[in-house]
């Protein structure tokens, strides 16, 4: 995808931005799914459908995953 030029609107109170079609598509997005702009190490923002905070629980999850297995084996007995 070739890099496309957004414009800041009015919507109401607020700003927002009219994201192309193209966009949606490659992100696999529409209307009432939620973004997050997420900065990486360099500084750079990206915009994300994924949820930061769920990969953080996710790996939270596997560590105690790890640590527990014998008695979550046993549970599910």
């Amino acid at each position: 995808m070739t890099s496309s030029k957004l414009k800041l609107r009015k919507i109401g109170n607020s700003l927002g931005l009219i994201v192309p079609k193209e966009v949606t598509d490659a992100l696999r997005v529409r209307e009432g799914d939620a973004l997050y702009i997420v900065a990486d190490r360099a500084g750079e923002l990206r915009l994300t459908p994924f949820d930061p905070a769920f990969d953080g629980a996710m790996q939270a999850f596997e560590r105690t995953r790890r640590k527990y297995r014998n008695a979550m084996r046993e549970l599910a007995k």
